[in-house]
């Protein structure tokens, strides 16, 4: 692994393949993917595998990766454009995947978390759906590279929304700039809802 963070390499067009595979291993012991999936690898690498697939294909998503030179990626971003939902068929599509590969109630507690988070999203906001580097790569600043990119890049005028269910990150993302909402309790999380004003200037 490079000791300089800042010469490894941001992929502003990875497949979402790439990243949900990134995810998978970042957000193992994560709260809210720990809710909705359980325990099982398997379960989760299948949960992110449709949703960022479901996610791929609205126009104007982002999705970002961070890796060294000839490494496989690290870290992963993934933005959505503001007021952009999946076509009736694809979340069709998504809930068929899920339902087969991780269950009832993957899909049951996936809604309830999208309801209670986003409910009320920041008119004309992007959303910061997930950030996520692996455990081996933590600590190096390799979230920080990630953030640093996707809010430079996000033509956000409206700013930049995300949620979250680990109380670590709050004050990873109070340091970017973004501000606490509202906090949500959903069943055993506490789910904290964030926004980020657009820069001025921009």
């Amino acid at each position: 692994m490079p000791d300089a963070i800042d010469l490894w390499e941001i992929d502003d067009r990875p497949d979402s393949e790439a990243c949900a595979r990134v995810l998978t291993d970042a957000f193992a012991r994560e709260p809210a993917a720990s809710w909705i999936c359980g325990e099982s690898g398997a379960v989760r690498r299948h949960w992110f595998a449709a949703t960022l697939r479901t996610q791929a294909a609205l126009p104007g998503a982002r999705r970002y990766t961070l890796a060294g030179p000839g490494e496989r990626p690290l870290g992963a971003a993934v933005l959505t454009p503001p007021a952009s939902a999946p076509s009736p068929l694809a979340q069709a599509r998504w809930a068929v995947g899920t339902l087969a590969h991780c269950g009832p109630g993957a899909c049951a507690r996936t809604l309830r978390y999208l309801r209670a988070a986003e409910a009320r999203t920041p008119e004309g906001a992007w959303t910061l759906e997930f950030l996520g580097v692996v455990p081996a790569a933590r600590g190096l600043g390799a979230g920080r590279r990630l953030l640093d990119r996707l809010l430079a890049d996000t033509p956000a005028a409206d700013g930049v929304f995300l949620s979250t269910a680990d109380p670590g990150n709050v004050p990873l993302y109070r340091r970017f700039g973004f501000t606490v909402l509202r906090r949500v309790p959903l069943g055993p999380l506490g789910v904290v809802a964030m926004y980020r004003p657009p820069a001025a200037g921009r």
